[in-house]
């Protein structure tokens, strides 16, 4: 028999182990479904989404007793895009819902579809890695006439140029090189109110020449601490949807008492216009070190 004060340590075993939070990893959220043109797959209307682009005609001068007869022929290029099923599986077992904390089984819930978001976000990052035009280069720091000159040659694309909105996707190591070059300045003389001044207190946002920056984490640094971003027309990346997210469950009353199992989807697919274009096209990587800055 033990003799003394009784506190918290005398009784641990006595004690219930009760939650007060529980969290999921924090994701890095999904940039790149928010910066293409998504088109729909519609119902009953086969597997692939079709667009058709016709080729431009050539006007010609004609003088007044002059007889023209030269027509311009129609031609067209269809371009198809198969969307493809993704799925995460589950199991929980009856076991598990009855005696894990309710805070913990609430968190859990969100995992599977996050796990489809971030599948969906870095597909849409490999179609930026496999533009046909790549700068600066593996090692090469970024500036920012890098990302004005990829805009400069969208928007001046000589087979067919884009109007639209243009946008700009890093890892926040690439940016940080353009926050470096912005503030450059800054302890070599006065520093003004301004674009500087303002980057060097709030961070680099924005745009660069009319191209507007977008940050995503989900880009992969390879072995050679490089990252693959892009430039592209949002006209000109398309996410094409099949059927919306959907589940299936099925009871399982042979596996360790009875759980479900349960099986999240999605259908997608990525593609690029003017992919075939090797001269300029409306998308451009932006391959450039991406090293873990260190000051």
């Amino acid at each position: 028999m033990a003799s003394g004060e009784t506190y918290t340590s005398s009784l641990s075993d006595s004690l219930d182990t009760i939650l007060a939070s529980a969290r999921a990893v924090r994701e890095y959220g999904t940039v790149m479904s928010g910066l293409a043109t998504v088109e729909t797959l519609e119902r009953n209307t086969g597997l692939s989404w079709s667009e058709v682009t016709f080729a431009r005609l050539t006007a010609s001068s004609v003088g007044e007793t002059e007889k023209h007869d030269n027509p311009q022929q129609f031609s067209d290029t269809s371009f198809k895009l198969t969307p493809t099923v993704t799925v995460v599986q589950t199991f929980i077992s009856d076991r598990v819902k009855a005696r894990l904390n309710t805070k913990a089984l609430a968190k859990m819930g969100k995992l599977a579809q996050n796990a489809i978001e971030r599948k969906l976000d870095a597909d849409g990052l490999t179609t930026l890695d496999g533009a046909t035009n790549s700068q600066p280069g593996a090692g090469a720091t970024l500036t920012s006439g890098v990302i004005s000159a990829a805009g400069a040659n969208i928007r001046g694309n000589t087979t067919e140029p884009s109007s639209g909105p243009i946008v700009c996707v890093l890892h926040s190591f690439q940016r940080k090189d353009l926050y470096d070059e912005l503030v450059a300045a800054v302890g070599t003389y006065a520093i003004p109110e301004g674009e500087t001044a303002k980057a060097y207190r709030g961070g680099y946002t924005g745009k660069i020449d009319n191209i507007e920056i977008f940050i995503d984490d989900n880009l992969t640094i390879d072995s050679s601490s490089d990252a693959k971003g892009g430039v592209f027309a949002k006209e000109g990346l398309l996410l094409i949807r099949g059927r919306s997210p959907w589940q299936e469950t099925r009871r399982e009353p042979n596996i360790g008492g009875g759980g479900d199992s349960v099986w999240l989807y999605d259908e997608y697919i990525w593609g690029e216009r003017l992919a075939a274009n090797t001269t300029s096209a409306w998308l451009w990587e932006i391959y450039s070190d991406c090293t873990a800055p260190t000051s």
